[in-house]
């Protein structure tokens, strides 16, 4: 059976065929910061476990604070990382008057500023709001299937009731990663993405900006 299900994963994603998963707005703390906003010696606690390996969704909630309004109850996730990041849509930064760059996950050089209240305290960083560039999740098996490598840039067409087609999708590869799409909210209203969708990658994309066609 599992040789069975492995047969058709390999031919989902020979097919350039990918699930696609909405990430609304969420934090990655450093342990220091989780313990400023959760007190000394807090740790993360897991609630539930993500599709990438070794990730998961916390018990812990916070709430941002921006120059226009704030935004509670917002998920923090798990493990604790080397850099505090905040993760959100174009349109939660309007609503929080924060001015925030589109980025690669980790990249928060001169990204954006905010204020994260937690039960225990507060931080202001500096630095650290992004809007997530999207990206697609590969397995480096997948990678060698599809012929794309890390840092590869490729266009999604969403199979949805209203198909959009997304140009200049990151591709992230990774033996620790399982494949799936992410986009934000934004962008997923935007194709009608809910439930469970599949999106096509349609064509690489050289780093002109031109696309080139490819057998999938």
């Amino acid at each position: 059976m599992k040789d069975i299900v492995s047969a058709v994963m390999d031919s989902i994603h020979m097919a350039g065929l990918v699930e696609i998963e909405v990430s609304a707005k969420h934090v990655h703390l450093t342990q220091s910061d989780c313990e400023v906003l959760f007190g000394k010696g807090a740790t993360l606690t897991p609630k539930r476990d993500l599709s990438q390996p070794f990730q998961f969704l916390s018990d812990q909630r916070v709430t941002l604070i921006g120059p226009k309004g704030s935004m509670s109850h917002v998920a923090v996730l798990g493990p604790v990382r080397s850099a505090t990041q905040v993760e959100l849509s174009k349109s939660d930064c309007v609503a929080l008057g924060v001015n925030a760059p589109l980025r690669e996950s980790g990249d928060v050089e001169g990204s954006g500023a905010i204020t994260i209240q937690g039960p225990a305290g507060s931080l202001d960083i500096k630095q650290g709001v992004i809007i997530a560039h999207n990206h697609i999740h590969v397995t480096e098996k997948d990678s060698k299937l599809l012929n794309l490598k890390d840092k590869d840039r490729v266009a999604v067409e969403v199979l949805s009731d209203r198909p959009v087609i997304f140009e200049d999708v990151i591709i992230r590869v990774s033996q620790n990663f399982s494949c799936k799409m992410h986009i934000d909210f934004d962008e997923a209203n935007a194709a009608f993405v809910h439930g469970f969708t599949m999106g096509r990658i349609i064509r690489k994309i050289d780093r002109k900006g031109i696309g080139r066609s490819e057998n999938w």
